[in-house]
């Protein structure tokens, strides 16, 4: 898992690396595909992991698209989560939990980078708790649902652009102009991030935290890259995904998707299935 050159043989063909796994509680499975598409250099990291906290299965999934080198997106890879769990009202108070892992991981990036480089990462995270799902998101990769058939947006891509973001952006006495697209400063399409070191007054870190409650009508999750998300909508990725029970399957589907319409990015999909009525105590 994580930075897939090494282990890629041409990294430009699309072929995915992907895999998967099942909660020892039979209460949910997933899959995750990453491949840096058309891409020479592969940017985007990602984290499945399945931890127990307080006799509970908890579920940490993740897609971080790093910009400018991959430099931060694996920092984020390799420490968010472990932030997370060790958070003190990590169970009594996640949503907290979430929004303060998000920031000393990346104040601890920036402290630890002594290098004047312009790059950062996007961030798209769920944690599973019991019945609790908590997407939390930064930049413009995107978590979805489906639930009862119907595809949800959970989160929100932050883009320069958007009337909140610009106005938060100028208060803070920053600006947005066009450079091919929206950018802050000239610079980055995103203006939310892990490190940019530079645009840090602008470009925060701030997490949008959505819970959504875990029962018989949720029926799976994805988080992916805007390579995915460029060239598929929330709708078609939820039609695409719906069919195919095996999530590693389905996370394979939609790159090579994102790959046939001809996405210019590295593209990473991850698949959190729910499966409801196995095992034997519930999500309590």
């Amino acid at each position: 898992m994580g930075y897939l050159s090494n282990v890629i043989g041409n990294p430009t063909d699309g072929s995915p690396v992907s895999g998967g796994g099942r909660s020892q509680n039979d209460k949910f499975s997933y899959g995750y595909a990453s491949s840096p598409g058309k891409r020479a250099s592969m940017e985007d990291f990602y984290e499945t992991k399945i931890d127990c906290v307080d006799g509970q299965i908890i579920g940490l999934f993740g897609v971080f698209d790093g910009h400018g080198g991959a430099k931060v997106a694996e920092y984020v890879k390799e420490n968010l989560f472990s932030h997370l769990l060790r958070h003190p009202k990590f169970m009594s108070d996640t949503k907290v939990a979430i929004d303060d892992a998000y920031k000393s991981t990346d104040s601890e990036f920036l402290e630890s980078d002594s290098s004047q480089n312009q790059c950062g990462s996007t961030a798209s995270t769920a944690v599973l708790l019991g019945d609790r799902l908590f997407v939390a998101n930064v930049g413009d990769s995107r978590a979805i649902i489906c639930r009862g058939g119907n595809a949800i947006a959970v989160s929100k891509d932050h883009k320069p652009d958007q009337t909140d973001e610009r106005q938060r952006i100028e208060d803070a006495g920053g600006f947005v102009m066009w450079a091919g697209t929206w950018r802050v400063g000239g610079v980055l399409a995103v203006s939310r991030a892990f490190g940019d070191k530079l645009l840090k007054q602008y470009v925060v870190v701030d997490p949008e935290i959505r819970e959504e409650v875990v029962n018989d009508t949720l029926e799976f999750l994805i988080l992916a890259s805007d390579g995915l998300w460029d060239v598929v909508s929330n709708e078609e990725a939820v039609a695409l995904t719906r069919s195919i029970q095996d999530p590693e399957e389905a996370a394979k589907k939609l790159l090579q998707e994102a790959y046939k319409r001809e996405s210019s990015d590295n593209i990473t999909c991850v698949v959190v299935r729910f499966l409801h009525g196995q095992g034997s105590s519930g999500y309590a």
